[in-house]
């Protein structure tokens, strides 16, 4: 191993320069006071300074780019600069400023190799992507991607560009289109990465493949366009699309009809991710180069984008949030306890074991439901295992750390234990005084319930301050919201303990006040009701879910409804009549729906067929549900369909707001983002009253009640802000 010799100016800023004694320099990112590298607005002089030094160095062979930081590569650009933007010629500027430093990089006098260890995302990868070589981590942390999509905007440091001439176009478009990220084992697959090694010796083997390289040319690439000279690909498919005109127009027009089918022309920047990477293959890369720059400037001032950046700030200020005072110290739970073993039971069993590293006790009323369970934590494991996402060893210890329970046993050394039993108030009393029994005398009672009120389960309880609600999402290993959900006799550090395990299980956790219905339940309700209103007027079931799937959302009202289960749908909406009468009253004709054994996907008969044509892909809907509403079915697709749903969705977040049941407008956002799929590029409920304004929402809501009736009548907060010129969000621009 090669002694490491400081460079003078070592600590200052965040490069250092740290040269080796096989005539390797190790260019060090490791921006001060900061927990992972981003890339800062003095990045590009930055960059242009050292390797203006390095080449002026002739006794520098080769150069290896890693991080200060064990944790991370570069996360990417500082969002920050992103969301102060607020003029298209400052987002060209900036992306400009940085595809200059890229260009440098890959302009230096020796191979640049890339020592990836931890998140390269965004404009880390594409820092990477400008080096001449790459070299990852073997090991889990390691994460390759470009999420710039995910904000809104396009990735404006040459990753458009250099990415598919590396990767390959359609590997490529899947990256720059998705956001996903590979681990590293699949970024070498594709290409992305040259060589894989344990962490450990990372910076070595980088340095080995950095004079390599040195040794393999007699002079690196200095430019783009010799590109291929270093990287070539044997794919005759990819050759042929990239290079060959009529397999080029093929795969973008496939790649085109594909996104407008996913996002319904609703977010601009995958569209423009197309152009530009078309753009670039077609005219070259500089062209291509001024294009990324272009679209960069003008994508980031969109109000989509801004919306996008508003939810991944909130989403990264719930990380640091408790839900109580920050002198509140959780309690660390080492141990989970999970009553019921049925599919929500299993999904918070699994991602307390995969996620959050603790044991489970998972207790079923006999050993078929109990085999169920585990086997579905099971298969749950194994396709993480198939996936190379854990390996056998990780399996093998996740998988111990469950152990199953037909009777009480074990639930005494529980931190937590959480039910997810049927929706049934005695039922769960009945948990609650089982869990007080056997449990430890701190142990905190959880209800997975999605409407009934905590107070009214905690009735029961000789602690109430221990009784929690811990409101998940089907299915629990993918959705990401957790609604933890405070009574009046909630313990504050309750409340602190089951946000932190909420968090450690890869939620996005809010905290709402207990009620019926709670937050996400309630404004659900609302914006189902409305649905099943337009149904009973006679529009077809595909005409109303489908205007809410072009507006944003993942499935549409019916649908959900199916795989809700019609006779959930109907308990929940019946307690939500109960708590707030008329405003959220079913149509008549819904309840004969239930009573005809009309449950939904459950049992093969709901709004929609589960025949042969469903397990093909097709939708097809079942014609009898208009016979059952007394209704004629209406040949007619209307915009409002799906503003009224919306509306009916906002105004009751808007109530929750007031009411106090959300903590903020923040928070309500999130919530129905997050939880309900509320179309991201609209921002939430608030966010959305903000953008079209208070007087403009309220106009519409009056004249839907003028027609519809008192369930549109405005909340009182929207009211106010529309006489007095307010926001939900005051303190921040439009």
């Amino acid at each position: 191993m090669n002694e490491n010799i400081p460079h003078p100016e070592a600590g200052r800023g965040p490069l250092r320069i740290e040269r080796r004694e096989d005539g390797v320099a190790v260019l060090v990112i490791d921006v001060p006071g900061e927990p992972v590298n981003t890339l800062k607005e003095t990045f590009a002089e930055d960059f242009s300074k050292a390797f203006d030094e390095i080449d002026e160095d002739r006794d520098v062979r080769a150069v290896v780019i890693a991080s200060g930081k064990p944790s991370s590569f570069v996360a990417g650009a500082d969002i920050k600069l992103l969301r102060g933007l607020t003029e298209r010629e400052q987002g060209i500027t900036l992306a400009r400023t940085g595809q200059k430093a890229m260009d440098r990089v890959e302009r230096c006098k020796v191979p640049v190799v890339a020592a990836i260890a931890g998140p390269c995302l965004g404009g880390g990868l594409e820092l990477a992507l400008a080096c001449h070589g790459r070299v990852a981590a073997s090991d889990r942390e390691v994460k390759l991607g470009l999420p710039e999509v995910q904000l809104g905007v396009l990735p404006g440091l040459g990753g458009t560009q250099r990415l598919p001439r590396l990767v390959g176009v359609r590997t490529a478009l899947d990256l720059l289109l998705t956001g996903k990220q590979l681990d590293a084992r699949r970024a070498h697959k594709v290409g992305l990465v040259d060589r894989l090694c344990p962490s450990s010796i990372l910076v070595d083997v980088a340095a080995q493949h950095a004079l390599t390289l040195a040794e393999r040319v007699a002079r690196p690439k200095k430019t783009f366009d010799t590109f291929r000279e270093f990287f070539q690909t044997d794919e005759l498919e990819e050759l042929a699309l990239a290079e060959n005109p009529l397999g080029r127009k093929l795969l973008f027009d496939q790649a085109r009809k594909k996104l407008l089918a996913k996002t319904h022309g609703n977010y601009p920047a995958p569209q423009r991710i197309l152009e530009v990477v078309r753009l670039g293959l077609e005219r070259g890369v500089r062209r291509g180069f001024e294009a990324e720059a272009e679209g960069f400037g003008e994508l980031a001032v969109t109000p989509v984008a801004k919306r996008l950046m508003e939810i991944f700030f909130a989403q990264q200020a719930l990380k640091k949030d408790r839900g109580v005072d920050e002198d509140v110290r959780p309690q660390h739970v080492e141990r989970v306890g999970v009553l019921g073993a049925g599919l929500m039971g299993s999904g918070i069993a699994y991602v307390s074991t995969h996620n959050a590293g603790t044991f489970v006790r998972l207790k079923e009323r006999d050993d078929a439901a109990l085999a169920a369970g585990l086997r579905r934590i099971r298969e749950e494991l194994s396709e993480r295992l198939r996936r190379k996402r854990i390996t056998q060893y990780e399996f093998d210890l996740m998988s111990s750390r469950v152990t199953a329970t037909t009777d009480d046993t074990g639930l005494a050394s529980c931190d937590v234990v959480i039910e997810a039993v049927f929706e049934d108030l005695e039922l769960k009393k009945q948990m609650l005084r089982l869990v007080e029994s056997s449990g430890g005398e701190r142990t905190i009672f959880a209800s997975n319930t999605s409407s009934l009120p905590i107070s009214a389960i905690a009735a029961a309880a000789q602690h109430p301050e221990r009784v929690i609600g811990m409101h998940y999402f089907s299915p629990v290993p993918k959705m990401p919201l957790l609604e933890v959900v405070v009574s009046e006799h909630t313990a504050p550090w309750v409340t602190a303990t089951c946000v932190e395990l909420g968090k450690r299980q890869g939620k996005v956790v809010i905290v709402v006040r207990d009620g019926p219905g709670f937050y996400t339940s309630r404004i659900l309700g609302a914006f189902l009701n409305e649905a099943a209103h337009a149904l009973s007027e006679g529009y077809r079931v595909e005409a109303i879910d489908l205007a809410l799937t072009r507006l944003g959302f993942p499935v549409g009202p019916l649908q959900l409804l199916d795989e809700i289960g019609l006779d959930v749908g109907a308990k929940v909406g019946g307690i939500l009549h109960d708590a707030f009468g008329e405003r959220l009253a079913p149509p008549p004709g819904m309840a004969r729906l239930v009573e005809g054994e009309r449950l939904g996907r459950k049992n093969g008969r709901g709004f929609y067929l589960y025949d042969q044509d469903y397990r093909k892909g097709r939708r097809p809907t079942d014609a009898t549900v208009y016979e059952v509403l007394g209704v004629t079915p209406r040949d007619e697709e209307t915009d409002e369909l799906a503003e009224r749903c919306l509306l009916q969705m906002v105004n009751e977040a808007a109530r929750c707001v007031e009411e106090g049941i959300v903590r903020s407008a923040r928070d309500a956002d999130v919530g129905a983002v997050f939880g309900l799929g509320f179309p991201p590029y609209l921002g939430g409920p608030c966010r959305y009253v903000d953008a079209t304004g208070a007087p403009t929402v309220l106009r519409r809501l009056e004249q839907y009640r003028g027609r519809y009736g008192t369930r549109f009548t405005p909340a009182p907060a929207i009211e106010r802000q529309a006489a007095e010129g307010k926001r939900f969000y005051e303190d921040e621009p439009l």
